[in-house]
């Protein structure tokens, strides 16, 4: 059965640019559910005039939203929190059913994205600056914590309220106000979080959001980043994406922040709990299908424990149960559609005809659907297949035997990215090394769980630069200004 909300005001099926409206001409793009293909619901396809318009209403309300005392912006970002968690349920369904994570995820999602909107909301009450002792006598100097101005957040579709979240509530929190584009795939949980934030009180303009089909994408895109007054851009996607907007914003010179890819390696030593190595794996790869950026890519297994490894996690594997997020007993819903599974097919045939060898999955479940992947498990992979080069973003776990420690942190470090590592050892000499030497900007220790609203999340080398969450989220969308007063003497 599909699955359904209570609260239709949570689909407003319009873009919201001070108020809810529609695009030029009623021109709309369709939204489908990945578990059955089918279309559920239609959004407006925008442009540049709905982008230009988003931001002569963010750009006309910032001077009044600065100008609101931290502590009353705290307050109505509490009042957002609060409304987010009172609607979990339907968020949740409406995140499954666009998405096509399982049930227990998308509420999950629902309340990551509070735990942001919460975070922000106190942490609004705490972008202190700082006194400088003056060197001469007679002076006062200050530096002083300022919003950059108006913020374009650009979402992905894999966590729809998640991330949106993430950059809404930090933007708004500092002051800032916002123009937001989500993903073509998954607009409706963002608009419904839209809808929650109108009703806590955000007046009129400080947040804007509009939708764009994938061919009109970057008509809207293009508009703020060509336009000075947008003063910051926040991206979570692809690199290349990421590039081009880099690029594209150093006209104007705006800040950015840039999630972007990953191809992260787990570790596992032979030192390791194996049991709980096998069930942390399990946590980072299959969360979401393994539709996620800091997703395992790439396993290495020592190999002195490489072959009891295997058996435990294959036999975790297999007992997943695939199936849409109707079905209360599913643990991996469909990818997000054809394409995904196209290269998730791709990878792992790549892989066998290179040599590595299938030992759970590996084939569409096309009784279920065409967006539907067993969950597979290859070893004997190596550095050179597609899977080890590129981010599957797919349930698939491909295992690479290594002798020492020094081999595998040059192989972990092997990439142009740098998001997420993880590895498992019981050695407490060798968990300092080892965290000090993986490159990357997020590291799990024995813990294949990583995010965390109190926890700075992003990368190093070609996965971005900026931070979300934890206090240095909030500076990310502040500038510093120095305020040096004279002749007080």
């Amino acid at each position: 059965m599909p699955l359904s909300i209570q609260h239709d005001a949570l689909l407003p099926g319009r873009n919201y640019i001070g108020r809810w409206c529609d695009a030029e001409e009623g021109r709309r793009f369709d939204v489908t559910d990945p578990a059955t293909d089918r279309v559920f619901a239609s959004v407006p396809d925008s442009g540049a005039a709905e982008a230009r318009a988003a931001l002569e209403a963010a750009h006309a309300a910032f001077p009044a939203w600065r100008a609101v005392p931290a502590k009353q912006r705290a307050q109505m970002l509490k009042r957002w929190n609060d409304l987010i968690v009172a609607h979990t349920e339907d968020l949740g369904r409406l995140i499954s059913r666009e998405q096509g994570k399982p049930l227990a995820e998308g509420r999950g999602e629902v309340a990551y994205a509070a735990s942001y909107v919460e975070w922000f909301a106190e942490e609004a009450t705490r972008a202190n600056g700082d006194v400088i002792p003056a060197p001469v006598p007679g002076r006062r100097m200050f530096a002083l914590k300022e919003p950059v101005g108006v913020v374009a957040a650009i979402t992905p579709w894999n966590f729809p309220a998640a991330m949106i979240a993430r950059k809404i509530a930090p933007a708004l929190a500092a002051g800032c106000t916002v123009v937001a584009k989500p993903a073509e795939d998954t607009p409706l949980t963002s608009l419904a979080l839209v809808k929650l934030a109108e009703e806590a009180g955000l007046p009129a303009g400080v947040l804007n959001i509009v939708t764009a089909s994938r061919e009109r994408a970057a008509e809207v895109v293009d508009v703020w980043l060509d336009d000075a007054r947008v003063r910051k851009i926040s991206f979570t996607g692809s690199t290349p994406v990421g590039k081009h907007l880099a690029r594209r914003s150093a006209d104007t010179l705006k800040k950015l922040s840039l999630e972007l890819g990953g191809n992260a390696p787990f570790i596992v030593f032979d030192d390791a709990d194996l049991d709980a190595a096998a069930d942390g794996l399990m946590t980072a790869k299959f969360r979401n299908g393994g539709q996620t950026c800091v997703s395992p890519n790439r396993v290495f297994v020592q190999d002195a424990v490489h072959d009891r490894f295997v058996e435990k996690l294959a036999a975790r594997i297999a007992a997943l149960k695939v199936g849409p997020a109707s079905d209360d007993g599913s643990q991996i819903g469909p990818m997000i559609n054809a394409k995904a599974v196209e290269k998730i097919e791709r990878h792992i045939l790549d892989a066998v005809e290179g040599g590595a060898r299938l030992v759970v999955g590996g084939h569409r479940l096309a009784a279920l659907g065409r967006n539907f992947f067993e969950p597979t498990l290859l070893v004997d992979v190596h550095a050179t297949m597609a899977c080890s080069c590129e981010e599957t973003f797919g349930p698939v776990v491909p295992v690479t035997r290594f002798q020492t420690e020094d081999e595998v942190i040059a192989a972990a470090n092997g990439t142009p990215f740098g998001l997420a590592s993880y590895f498992y050892s019981n050695d407490v000499k060798r968990i300092g090394r080892v965290a000090d030497a993986l490159d990357s900007g997020l590291v799990g220790v024995n813990e294949g769980a990583l995010a965390a609203e109190a926890a700075p999340f992003g990368g190093v080398k070609e996965s971005g630069y900026g931070r979300e969450g934890s206090v240095h989220g909030l500076d990310d969308y502040m500038s510093l200004k120095y305020v040096c007063q004279g002749q007080l003497r």
